[in-house]
């Protein structure tokens, strides 16, 4: 056990070592404010504060993790090694770094609390980031950081070994319309037809024709592909379904549709099934709950994960409701048009409420790449050697590469060719990522 004196315990300082040393880097901690305890305690130890208490080992604070609510926090990011890192606090410190506070800048989303321009669905983009700015959104951040950690640790304590960790992969799959021509009502066919032919679409008004008439596979059902990947896998699939009512955002099926439902039933005997939030549910308690009660009847379980639509969180009103409803697993956090780490990790992590300054019980499942990302390499082996990039980042450190796909981006239609070869090199990863 590693004993960490600091002059004063809260909840942000608890909060974030038990993230660095215990689930990333396994190291089993306690703490202490009491200098004897310190001083007569046997094991590995550290102190952490505005100035050492002797020889120890030490990690100077910048004073973040003793603060409460927010503030103006000036940050400069500087090169350290292969990353970079911010609050700088020297080098009569074991760190040069204090990784503690900026780890916490990062995990609870500070920078999202503070004022800034949302995109046209009320998100926060990567360009207000700091990992954008500053040109590290690419690397799990934190991850590396306490990995330097431990090397210090053990370079101070020889006698001591920690243990590690392997690299996981934790497929998700979106399923925010099931079909794209079937089961949608009359009147929604109707006028499916109606606006091919006035955008000119006469491939989809020819497709949607023969869909509709059993001649031809809708190019959304791509389900039975899904159960059989996950027959072959080792790997667990999350599968997140909107069962939302139809709204400008989103274009879900009725769960009236017997096929609908009996599709959900089929996917959750293979897979873990989650709620996929609908845009206006975000804003919504009764909403949301009466989806997430929707969702529960169909599976005749209490639903446990959640991932919202368009990846958008409302801190920390979305948050909150999934607490209150005893969501215990969020997969929102990442950015759906770019590859990288928003939150600068890729191990999970709980939600900290910054207004309340309260650790939580809900688990954020940061992903690090949606396959909407690569659409923006043309050929096949520009998005392979990206994707293999992320994967290795990931691999690194040892973490969980948390990659969300759609159904529709198996069925190969229109842009979506070769999307299954991609989603086969992220299932064979923990084997090979080579070219």
């Amino acid at each position: 056990m590693l004993l960490i004196y600091t002059p004063k315990i809260t909840s942000r300082l608890k909060f974030v070592f038990k993230q660095i040393c215990t689930r990333i880097l396994g190291i089993p901690i306690d703490f202490t404010s009491v200098i004897e305890v310190f001083i007569a305690h046997s094991g590995p130890k550290m102190s952490y504060g505005a100035q050492p208490l002797g020889s120890e080992f030490f990690v100077k604070s910048n004073g973040l993790l003793f603060e409460q609510g927010l503030s103006d926090v000036d940050i400069n990011v500087l090169q350290w090694d292969q990353t970079k890192c911010f609050f700088y606090v020297g080098e009569k410190s074991n760190l040069p770094f204090d990784i503690f506070s900026a780890a916490f800048y990062l995990l609870s989303r500070y920078e999202e609390y503070l004022p800034h321009v949302k995109d046209e669905y009320g998100r926060f983009t990567k360009e207000h980031s700091i990992a954008h700015q500053q040109q590290f959104l690419h690397q799990p951040v934190i991850d590396l950081w306490a990995y330097k950690l431990k090397a210090a640790l053990e370079d101070y304590f020889p006698e001591t070994r920690f243990q590690n960790r392997t690299f996981t992969i934790h497929p998700i799959i979106d399923i925010p319309m099931a079909y794209f021509f079937k089961n949608k009502g009359f009147l929604r066919s109707v006028g499916g037809f109606f606006s091919d032919i006035i955008q000119f679409k006469f491939r989809t008004f020819s497709d949607r024709f023969l869909v509709l008439f059993g001649l031809k596979k809708d190019p959304y059902d791509t389900f039975n592909y899904i159960v059989n990947r996950q027959k072959k896998s080792s790997q667990k699939f999350d599968v997140f379904f909107l069962v939302g009512d139809y709204s400008t955002y989103d274009k879900s099926i009725s769960l009236n549709k017997k096929e609908f439902v009996s599709q959900i039933k089929s996917i959750r005997d293979y897979c873990n099934v989650g709620l996929k939030t609908s845009f206006l549910a975000l804003d919504d308690f009764d909403k949301l709950k009466q989806e997430k009660n929707r969702l529960d009847t169909v599976v005749n379980s209490q639903i446990t994960k959640a991932r919202s639509s368009f990846s958008k969180v409302n801190l920390p009103t979305t948050y909150r409701h999934y607490i209150d409803l005893e969501i215990q697993s969020d997969f929102s956090m990442g950015y759906p048009e770019a590859i990288g780490f928003r939150a600068g990790t890729c191990t999970p992590f709980l939600f900290y409420d910054l207004d309340f300054e309260v650790q939580t019980p809900l688990k954020i499942h940061p992903y690090q790449l949606m396959d909407f990302s690569l659409l923006n390499h043309v050929s096949l082996l520009d998005k392979k050697e990206t994707l293999i990039r992320a994967i290795q980042e990931v691999k690194n450190v040892n973490g969980t590469f948390t990659p969300i796909f759609h159904n529709y981006t198996f069925g190969g239609w229109e842009r979506w060719t070769d999307f299954k070869t991609l989603f086969n090199i992220i299932l064979d990863a923990p084997e090979d990522v080579s070219t």
